[in-house]
């Protein structure tokens, strides 16, 4: 076993503080990450303050992790000492499932994620990227391009993977008109992606206080959700939407901006259900549906696609130190737009 160093949540109500614990010895499938830099998802927070229900203690949060391969067992093929890689929301999945398909992998039984989940042996803890290293299956490794920052490119391996999936299953491309509900860490994705694929896009902000920066991240039109005429002036206006937001909005009020055979899709998970009325779906044949990040093909592929055209998330760099500070302007929405924490600070 080798010592690592971190921050955990020892219990859903206390701050993150320093922690010391064992990753496995690198077996010959697995490569070695020195961990450079981690994003702070807003799931994260979620799951380190049990708010899901979930969450098991001590917890070493983190699923947007880059850094540079230290070694690599005698089967690995695909990577080398010395490469950039990154981990995302998993870090294994049935391999022997009859079910098994590697295009949706992330929807079947047996995935593992990343931290607050148990490895394939049914016991072993998992710990996350908020660490100096960390071990992980080939298969479940991503390659970084070159040309993207390590730093900024950390968000793409969910922000970017969780936008980037839908737009492509929903076919986001030019002559559709799409539209990102929230204007945040995912939102901001959602923008970059939906513009370099075409689309035209639409923010749909609680207010008009991004509306700069939006429009200079991609989006074509803004619009502030708080005002009624909002909702009036684009009725029946869209191909696709992407709620980004965990609040508890009127889904109702979002579907009957869909033109016929338009859809919804949810990426952000409010905390309680919402009702949704069959008159918002029938008389326009809308749908509403759900997304969740992407296979590791999928991740690949949305990475590259970044890479050739020069797309990374817009961060604000942070020591190991501030991430209790972060967490509560994460809440705040006080970011522009996604917290990257330098491991070098650990």
């Amino acid at each position: 076993m080798a010592i690592a160093r971190g921050y955990a949540a020892t219990d859903a109500s206390k701050p993150l503080t320093p922690f010391t614990f064992e990753r496995r010895e690198p077996r010959d499938d697995d490569v070695v990450i020195d961990i450079k830099y981690c994003g702070v998802c807003h799931s994260d927070i979620h799951q380190a303050r049990n708010e899901w229900g979930n969450s098991t203690f001590p917890m070493v949060p983190g699923h947007e992790i880059v850094g540079i391969i230290s070694a690599v067992g005698s089967k690995v093929t695909k990577f080398k000492v010395g490469d950039r890689a990154g981990v995302g929301c998993f870090v294994d999945s049935c391999t022997t499932c009859a079910t098994r398909d590697l295009d949706l992998e992330h929807y079947l039984p047996g995935l593992v994620g990343t931290y607050n989940s148990v490895e394939a042996d049914g016991k072993t803890p998992t710990q996350g990227g908020y660490s100096d290293h960390i071990v992980v299956k080939e298969g479940y490794v991503l390659s970084i391009p070159e040309n993207l920052p390590l730093d900024a490119a950390a968000p793409l391996l969910c922000a970017g993977i969780t936008l980037y999936s839908p737009l492509r299953h929903w076919k986001a491309a030019p002559g559709k008109k799409v539209a990102i509900v929230g204007m945040g860490g995912l939102g901001h994705m959602g923008v970059k992606l939906a513009h370099a694929m075409g689309a035209e896009v639409t923010v749909l902000s609680q207010s008009l206080s991004k509306k700069e920066d939006g429009l200079k991240l991609g989006a074509d039109h803004y619009y502030a959700t708080n005002d009624p005429e909002t909702f009036q002036a684009l009725a029946g206006s869209f191909d696709l939407i992407i709620c980004t937001v965990a609040a508890e909005v009127d889904w109702n009020a979002y579907l009957n901006l869909l033109k016929v055979d338009g859809d919804l899709v949810l990426v952000g998970i409010p905390e309680n259900p919402v009702p949704v009325h069959a008159f918002s779906l029938v008389p326009a044949r809308r749908s509403i549906s759900g997304s969740m990040i992407g296979s590791i093909k999928e991740t690949q592929e949305m990475l590259d696609f970044c890479s050739e055209h020069g797309i990374v998330s817009e961060i604000e760099t942070i020591e190991m130190g501030q991430i209790n500070q972060a967490y509560e302007r994460v809440v705040k929405s006080d970011v522009r737009y996604r917290f990257v924490i330098d491991m070098a600070s650990l």
